[in-house]
């Protein structure tokens, strides 16, 4: 494999990038006699054997000027941990911000920490931070600061004190909680950072040029390490878990007695296969603290996308990150490997008779799974994921008669990543690949596909100070399954080959097989002075597959982007930074058909008194919309502009708030959306914080989906005036008793109604009127059927029913919340106590009321769910 990756980058490496400017080099001394006492202190007598790191300068606001505090720091170290003291001088003690937070928390407080290149790739760092009040900070640098991941929580330990000149941070990091190859010399990347909030700045030890293209590669040394026992680097987390269950109970049902319980337990791990390898693993995992998702209501074609939440999945995510495109809009949404495939709600439902009960589990049990990850010292970055996840069947009750079905078969997942470096870093060449295989023993699930297969192969380079770069990712895929799972595959949302007017694709329902691929090609400049651009083509051809384990919301695409940006790099009068940026795209696929252009323009700007304001504009063409009939031919949408709108205050601030808007409206002079929100934060004390968030979207939709209807004239693609208004609070409070000790709440009450007007049957959706491509139920071609809830539909009006539809209209109430204590008794050994709550109501009235909806929503009965959970950390 280091053969072929060498051979792919081999062309490249002749566009060597320009040497970076000379680094710092700090070298660490070897702890004698004894280590230092973490108490944050740092009156300990090692200290001053070690060498005094100093000469910071400002990231932000003012790109390379001196920082305004004098800050130094020192670095030891003896057979098992890396020692960090940090002085943080200050002429103005008594306004430093220290806040208790969780862990990680995202706040304006004074900070100062490390940063560690330990591969000494130039792409790789590993955060360790604390701030003044205590509370850790730890997270992930990966393609040369592209990326961050603070979901990693190594375990080690860090105090601090503040006193009249300043604060003092004190740090002990295990080097089994790092990654570097095994060698007796080490070489180091080393950052130190500070941030001090009141003045929004940013101070470094080794200086990155504001405008730079990464983060990573200008990394000061640390010199000195030798001789590093590799490390056991075993760790285990046994864990046990108690539940009760409480909700309405329901007396003719046998599996709704209103109470239940359950008491299950279970094993996380990691294993140092190699001094830069890890392999962690899961058994039977819990992830009954994770927070839940956002509520919503989805009228479109296409599957939400969710973020990951469950910690296994998450740690570490980024060396598994294979977009198809680079970014973070919704282009760059295609993604080969997506977690929350593994573990998923079943994808069958059951039907039963009236007389039926069921129970079913609401989502598939993961009997374990693994991933290896690290680097090698010859820069050859490994990620290997594997799990199983169970068979997984609905039980079925009629009297004393008892039934089981299948709703999900025994499943493994496998992902692989490679990734291989040259030039410093500045080029990168890898591969990906992934493998779904399902044991399918029962007809009932062969709409499922047996088997799915995807791979890719990318590129990065970039030269000239890497501030240019080019940047290549393909991707293919190859399902097989039986004729019913092919069958899903080309009639479903991603690909709709079942439509009349597209004449490149035709569904075959004897195929058990299809491929397809995909990928992108951008080219620009990211760095270097006060302009940036990217030229982008991305394409997807009509049988690729990614949603076995990835995630694609639709194939048959070929598309164009650009996108430019002007900003400023130091203040200027009231202006801290400006950020002005345009784009543009254009839309076709692969039978020839253009689907539509659109461009915006956008700007933010920050001002001194760490206000933001941001906005933009947008306008799009006659788009034609492929998924518009979930099947049928494809439809114009008339243009339409879009307008937003943002600002937030000082977050340093006790009280701070920010809110914004959107506007879209179609030329049809009917169609609009509208959105509104706003977000209050207040920290009355340094441990208490709370945040309410409120949000109303009013949407009316001219041409929103109902139903398809076989008639004998033909398909009848019904369509309808949608008016639909949702209003959501988003309620967060956060209490930290001590850096290890906190409760938080998430809360959300969510209310959503729809009522619909205007059916409409699609005749000409290729028509450039827009008048033309429907015709308007008239009163007399449309009757309700009160006792039904169905409208009957006479389109000839000779007296006869021809076809029927039901009631689209809905009210959507939903109320999620969370209430957690978590507790780190020990490091790396938590106590947690949760109590979860849902209430959910659908009724088909369509009417919104503010007062009512809420009302209603709290009148409609709560599942419960109190859960003690605890696991200790053992290090073999």
């Amino acid at each position: 494999m280091k053969n072929i990756l060498t051979l792919l980058a081999f062309g490249l490496i002749a566009l060597a990038a320009a040497q970076d400017p000379p680094k710092k080099v700090y070298t660490a001394v070897f702890c004698n006699p004894a280590p230092p006492l973490i108490d944050g202190l740092g009156d300990d007598s090692v200290w001053e054997e070690a060498e005094t790191g100093t000469g910071f300068t400002q990231n932000e606001p003012h790109n390379g000027e001196p920082a305004t505090e004098t800050t130094t720091f020192k670095i030891v170290y003896d057979a098992e941990n890396l020692y960090v003291l940090i002085r943080n001088h200050d002429r103005q003690a008594h306004k430093i911000i220290s806040r208790l937070t969780r862990r990680d928390g995202d706040e304006e407080v004074d900070e100062a920490g490390i940063v560690l290149d330990s591969y000494f790739d130039r792409r790789t760092g590993f955060g360790f931070g604390v701030t003044a009040a205590g509370v850790k900070q730890d997270l992930i640098f990966s393609n040369d600061g592209e990326n961050e991941d603070n979901s990693w929580d190594p375990v080690w330990y860090a105090k601090t004190t503040i006193d009249d000149s300043g604060w003092t941070a004190e740090m002990r990091i295990p080097f089994s909680q790092l990654r570097f190859a095994d060698k007796p010399q080490q070489i180091w990347g080393l950052e130190i950072y500070r941030e001090m909030p009141r003045n929004a700045e940013l101070a470094l030890w080794q200086h990155i040029p504001k405008d730079a293209s990464g983060i990573v590669h200008f990394f000061g040394e640390l010199h000195g390490l030798k001789n590093l026992a590799h490390p056991k680097r075993i760790e285990l987390l046994p864990y046990s878990v108690a539940d009760l269950s409480t909700s309405r109970p329901q007396p003719d049902n046998p599996f709704a007695p209103g109470r239940s319980g359950h008491f299950k337990g279970g094993l996380d791990g990691k294993i140092g296969v190699t001094s830069d390898l890890t392999m962690d693993f899961t058994i039977n995992p819990d992830f009954g603290q994770v927070e839940a998702d956002p509520s919503e209501v989805n009228l479109t074609a296409f599957e939400t996308f969710f973020a990951e939440k469950r910690p296994f999945f998450i740690e570490g995510k980024n060396i598994f990150n294979y977009r198809l495109t680079p970014g973070d809009g919704d282009l760059s949404m295609d993604q080969i490997f997506y977690s929350r495939r593994i573990g998923r709600t079943p994808h069958r439902e059951v039907e039963t008779a009236d007389d039926e009960y069921a129970k079913a589990p609401a989502h598939t049990s993961i009997l374990g799974a693994f991933k290896l990850s690290g680097k090698t010292r010859h820069g050859v970055s490994i990620g290997v994921l594997d799990a199983v996840t169970q068979h997984e069947r609905a039980e079925i009750r009629r009297g004393d008669e008892t039934r089981q079905e299948s709703i999900e078969p025994l499943s493994n997942y496998f992902v692989s990543r490679l990734q291989k470096d040259y030039g410093a870093g500045a080029t990168s060449v890898g591969m990906i690949l992934t493998g779904t295989n399902r044991r399918i023993a029962d007809a009932n699930l062969n709409f499922l596909n047996r088997a799915a297969y995807t791979g890719g192969i990318d590129c990065r380079h970039a030269w000239h100070q890497q501030n240019w770069m080019v940047d290549v990712r393909t991707a293919c895929s190859h399902i097989r399954g039986h004729r019913d799972a092919l069958l899903e595959a080309q009639t479903a949302s991603a690909r709709y080959f079942q439509r009349p007017d597209a004449n490149h694709v035709e569904v075959d329902s004897a195929r058990t097989t299809l491929s397809g691929s995909g990928g992108s090609v951008n080219i620009g400049k990211v760095g270097g002075g006060h302009w940036r651009f990217l030229l982008g083509w991305i394409w997807r051809t009509p049988g690729l597959e990614l949603n076995d384990i990835g995630y694609m919301r639709q194939a048959d695409q070929k598309i164009q982007v650009f996108w430019g940006q002007y900003r400023t790099l130091k203040p200027h009068g009231i202006f801290r930074e400006v950020y002005a940026n345009v784009n543009q795209w254009h839309f076709g696929n692969f039978g020839g058909d253009f689907i539509g252009r659109g461009a915006n323009i956008n700007t933010s700007v920050t001002f001194t008194n760490s206000w933001r304001i941001n906005g933009g504009i947008s306008r799009e063409g006659r788009w034609l919309v492929v998924a518009a009939l979930r099947g049928g031919p494809a439809l114009y949408n008339p243009p339409g502009s879009n307008i937003w709108y943002q600002f937030s205050s000082d977050a340093r601030r006790k009280v701070s708030f920010y809110g914004g808007g959107r506007r879209y409206r179609n030329d049809d002079g009917i169609s609009t959306f509208k959105r509104w929100f706003l977000g209050v934060e207040m920290r009355p004390t340094a441990a208490f914080s709370l945040s309410v968030n409120p949000s109303l979207t009013l949407c009316t939709d001219d041409l929103q989906y109902v139903d398809t209807i076989a008639t004998a004239r033909g398909p009848r693609y019904l369509m309808g005036r949608i008016d639909q208004k949702n209003l959501a609070l988003v309620m967060r409070f956060d209490y930290c008793l001590t850096p290890n000790l906190s409760i938080q709440y998430y809360g959300q009450p969510f209310v959503a109604a729809g009522q619909y007007t205007r059916f409409k049957s699609i005749t000409k959706p290729r028509a450039s009127v827009y008048s033309d491509q429907f015709e308007t139920f008239a009163d007399d071609q449309m009757q309700w059927d009160e006792e039904n809830s169905q409208y009957v539909i006479d389109e000839d009006r000779d007296g006869q029913e021809e076809y029927r539809f039901d009631k689209p209209d809905y009210n959507f109430r939903q109320f999620r919340s969370n209430l957690v204590l978590r507790w780190e008794y020990t490091a790396g050994s938590t106590f947690f106590l949760v109590w979860s709550q849902g209430r959910t109501g659908v009724i088909e009235e369509g009417r919104f009321s503010y007062r009512h909806d809420l009302r209603d929503l709290f009148n409609v009965y709560p599942e419960n769910v109190f859960l003690v959970k605890c696991n200790y950390w053992f290090s073999l």
